[in-house]
């Protein structure tokens, strides 16, 4: 149960942050920053449904909602929650709560899942890390002390010479609160060598970096010395998909992009994700998109146009 003066320093953190992300971000859109693995976004409309590969990072509302779904499962967070992915996973975000009087406002920051083993030996870690892989995606409380650190990181903004020595210092100490929190235990398990968390991003990161290529999951399980049932039980464990669904998803979710995008057609696009033949490339899209491909993104093109959202 949150004190009175907790909730004051959430409360006040969070007007901070919101106007801190309109200086910086006072158009719509997704916008970088000098900090590389900070980005901000500003919406003034609802959004249709869209599709990114996720990397390990924490995403924090100051105003608004947004909802992200991964295979079927929903994961709202607003200003009194937080997202954090601890691996890379395809994920459908929506923008559920947003207008011109009240923008959507938000950041996502990107992080090294290495830098967490360091927490370990030098902090309390939990005593119990369970040896079952978790959900590499999670929605948590946010804390006074968390945001506090936020708004000091988003506060470099203004001092651009300070961020590089700085920045490094303050990113850490956000990641050390994240881990303070509910989901300590869960994002540590990713950062040690040898466990099962572990091993599956290993396996998420080779299946990103060639996902264009055939998928041989015998070989992709041997890479990370697992067999292959416990590779499979421990790959849906983080993903909530198999290792043949989370390929096809990245691929549609790339092809998608190609089109929407770079006006690529979707022939084309079919052969650089991977697929062989056009017409299986249009029936997976489908399948998954409800639309055939052009049709599709279309429709996604004429409504993301009317709304004027550019996310």
């Amino acid at each position: 149960m949150e004190t009175m003066d907790e909730a004051q320093r959430k409360e006040q953190a969070l007007q901070q942050l919101a106007l801190l992300i309109r200086r910086h971000a006072p158009a719509g859109g997704t916008h970088r920053t000098a900090i590389p693995s900070l980005s901000l976004m500003h919406a003034t409309h609802l959004s249709e449904p869209l599709e990114s590969v996720y990397k390990p990072s924490i995403c924090v509302v100051a105003q608004g909602a947004k909802m992200a779904t991964l295979a079927g499962e929903t994961y709202r967070y607003d200003p009194s929650t937080y997202l954090v992915t601890s691996v890379e996973l395809p994920i459908m975000g929506t923008i559920v709560e947003a207008s011109p009087e009240i923008p959507y406002l938000s950041l996502k920051l990107s992080f090294d899942v290495d830098v967490i083993l360091e927490f370990v030996e030098k902090t309390n870690h939990p005593a119990f890390v369970s040896a079952e892989a978790g959900r590499g995606i999670a929605v948590s409380q946010t804390s006074p002390v968390l945001l506090e650190a936020i708004v000091r990181l988003m506060q470099l903004l203004d001092a651009p010479e300070d961020i590089p020595v700085l920045a490094p210092l303050v990113i850490r100490e956000v990641l050390y609160r994240m881990l303070q929190g509910e989901q300590g235990a869960l994002l540590y398990q990713f950062a040690i060598s040898g466990s099962h968390a572990y091993n599956i991003a290993q396996a998420i990161r080779l299946i990103n970096r060639q996902y264009d290529r055939p998928l041989a999951v015998e070989q992709l399980a041997k890479s990370v010395n697992m067999s292959i049932s416990a590779f499979h039980k421990h790959f849906k464990r983080v993903t909530a998909m198999s290792p043949l669904q989370y390929q096809k998803t990245v691929r549609l979710q790339e092809a998608r992009r190609l089109m929407l995008t770079e006006a690529v057609q979707a022939s084309d696009a079919a052969f650089r994700v991977g697929y062989e033949s056009p017409s299986q490339f249009s029936r997976e899209y489908a399948r998954m998109y409800g639309r055939p491909p052009m049709l599709d993104v279309q429709e996604l093109r004429g409504s993301i146009k009317d709304s004027k959202v550019l996310v």
